[in-house]
């Protein structure tokens, strides 16, 4: 009766053993095939959203340098909500999606908002795709000063500064910008302008006299950025997706792959946009040359 009592006990485990490696393999195999997970049976696509304003290149460059290597990855897409922002950073991330050119396929989305900065990194791509009514444009650059002479003047506050150049304060809050000030500051910002003039002309294939005419900051609706020869094709973000399929060859169904958060996204989207608003306000406070938009969409993704 013992025996036969222990025999029933062994099958009950192993009957258990296997029902847990089986639960666990498809616990596993399920996560595999997660959204998140970069893992299809289909075809698929990178996607890179790029939200509000641009003030560091790393986590997108490194994005574009991950699918860029993952031959599974067929085509990226750049999902773009932003008013544009630092000229190194989008710099940095316009020439790392030139260089992805040759490996993949790049498509950029634009949703609300895809404006000076944010258009320079669009202008990269192999295609554009934009809503009739998204907001983009704005070839220009912008170079901000808080002018606080006056407040001090009232309150008693005086700055001693030492430099060992005429230029060494330029853009101090407690005094006027000179007229040297002034031209010295206009050639860097002729300078940087051109930059993204012939970033434009080398990214749209299109001649710089033609981009240089548009170059003033203004900015246009998809719908007559395509006039202009600014966008390819208007259109939502699937769109965008199907235009990325054929440009890869791409048959059937896809699946998405968006690059993962950071820990400091996910702490940006913790604290909300109310604390965002705070912070951009502090960093437009700070002496800054920019590709950046400042209309009343520039900071909602």
């Amino acid at each position: 009766m013992a025996k036969k009592r222990h025999s029933i006990l062994t099958v009950f485990v192993i009957l258990g053993v296997i029902a847990f490696i089986l639960g666990g393999t498809m616990i596993l195999f399920l996560k595999l095939l997660g959204p998140s997970s970069g893992f299809s049976f289909t075809e698929k696509i990178g996607v890179i959203p790029i939200d509000g304003t641009i003030a560091s290149s790393q986590t997108v460059t490194s994005q574009l340098v991950k699918f860029r290597k993952d031959e599974g990855i067929k085509a990226i897409i750049l999902r773009i909500n932003s008013p544009g922002g630092a000229v190194g950073s989008t710099q940095e991330i316009y020439r790392e999606v030139r260089k992805t050119l040759p490996a993949k396929k790049v498509v950029a989305s634009m949703g609300n908002v895809a404006a000076s900065g944010g258009y320079y990194v669009a202008a990269a791509a192999d295609r554009i795709v934009a809503a009739p009514g998204t907001i983009t444009g704005s070839i220009g650059v912008i170079m901000q000063f808080i002018q606080l002479e006056g407040l001090l003047d009232k309150i008693g506050v005086q700055f001693e500064i030492l430099k060992s150049g005429e230029f060494k304060d330029i853009g101090s809050p407690d005094r006027k910008m000179t007229k040297r000030d002034r031209e010295m500051l206009n050639v860097l910002i002729k300078d940087i302008q051109e930059q993204f003039v012939n970033g434009v002309a080398k990214g749209r294939k299109m001649p710089v006299e033609k981009v240089r005419k548009i170059a003033d900051g203004r900015v246009f609706s998809g719908a007559r950025a395509k006039d202009l020869g600014l966008v390819d094709v208007l259109g939502n973000f699937q769109d965008a997706v199907a235009l990325a399929k054929k440009m890869a060859g791409i048959k059937g169904d896809v699946t998405l792959v968006y690059s993962r958060k950071s820990k400091l996204q996910l702490l940006d989207l913790l604290l909300g946009t109310a604390a965002r608003s705070v912070s951009e306000f502090l960093q437009g406070m700070k002496t800054q040359i920019e590709y950046r938009w400042s209309g009343p969409l520039a900071h909602r993704p």
